[in-house]
């Protein structure tokens, strides 16, 4: 038995602190201006992704199933970024660290809630490209508009159930000795790792989590851009099948993007010890830069979207030749 287990034995009081202390980057040269370079991404981040959402909802030839995954991905980006970058630049570059233990619980659930509807929404993605290359013609009879909405609706629900199961389990533990959270946000792990009680079911939560919404969703991705390889083998012209991975190319840099940073910080965290502050850092990168990325990924490898958006602004134009809103 640990020593904080053995002293909450001994207390046998149950101790739920007014509020935790988020430390985030500590000692870090240069470490304003980081959080400045987030407030301009944000805001650009916010424009990108509205601008797709609108764009595609405004748009009768992006009323399809994979339009309407990809402003899915938009809208979940949108949330995942607002629900960490305006709290991070409030906490440390106007000093509020402190944060309120209801506060911190609701943190807590907006981040991995947002964040695991981002993974499943590329899942979503893989999916729509799995039926458009392995199934052509039956394509449309499967994947309809209806069909897509539902999919994303059930995904909502279950990845909200989920992760308020999770954090409704932290209501239960005790902390009475340290309050001080080694992250950038309520983070479940650094959160519940604090605790003197028994943590187990915590830790089974925290192991699902990770399952469900990381290796699950990317081992599902990959399988389907197996059965897509498979597929383009049997297309017999070259030009063919570069037509149908060039439908992918966009998909491919999201998932890479998305899930290269996120793998490598729990790689390297099994395998050694790590700088915290090099932790945190990847970790912020990689709940910012995918989200400002992706709308212009999407935009410009695209070429419905490129020529939606020409279109809009065409329609858009005033007799002086300026675009008017």
């Amino acid at each position: 038995m640990s020593s904080r287990a053995t002293a909450f034995k001994m207390n046998n009081t149950f101790v739920r602190p007014e509020m935790f202390y988020i430390s985030g980057l500590q000692d870090m040269p240069f470490a304003n201006y980081f959080y400045i370079f987030l407030v301009v991404m944000y805001f650009l981040t916010v424009f990108s992704n509205i601008f797709v959402i609108v764009l595609i909802y405004l748009e009768q030839s992006l009323h399809s199933p994979k339009y309407i995954a990809v402003s899915q991905l938009a809208l979940a980006d949108l949330c995942a970024t607002t629900a960490v970058v305006p709290k991070v630049i409030d906490t440390f570059l106007f000093n509020s660290n402190f944060i309120r233990y209801d506060e911190c619980l609701a943190n807590m659930f907006f981040v991995h809630c947002f964040t695991a509807v981002q993974s499943l929404s590329l899942a979503i993605l893989a999916y729509d490209r799995l039926l458009a290359i392995c199934f052509p013609l039956q394509y449309h009879s499967i994947n309809t508009n209806s069909r897509m909405m539902l999919i994303i609706i059930c995904v909502w629900l279950f990845t909200v159930v989920i992760v308020s199961v999770t954090v409704i389990l932290i209501t239960r533990l005790s902390f009475c000795r340290s309050t001080v959270i080694n992250s950038y946000f309520c983070d479940h792990g650094p959160v519940y790792r604090l605790a003197c009680n028994d943590t187990s079911l915590n830790f089974i939560m925290a192991v699902t989590n990770i399952v469900l919404f990381l290796f699950v969703s990317l081992a599902f991705i990959l399988f389907t851009y197996l059965a897509i390889g498979l597929a383009l083998l049997k297309i017999a012209t070259s030009e063919g099948r570069q037509k149908a991975l060039k439908t992918c190319t966009s998909h491919i840099i999201l998932v890479a993007m998305f899930y290269t940073p996120i793998a490598i910080t729990y790689l390297v965290d099994q395998v050694c010890k790590t700088n915290p502050n090099a932790r945190i850092l990847n970790n912020l990168l990689s709940a910012t830069v995918p989200p400002i990325l992706n709308p212009v990924i999407y935009t410009l490898k695209t070429e419905e979207m490129m020529n939606s958006v020409t279109k809009y602004i065409k329609r858009k134009q005033g007799n002086n030749g300026k675009i008017t809103f």
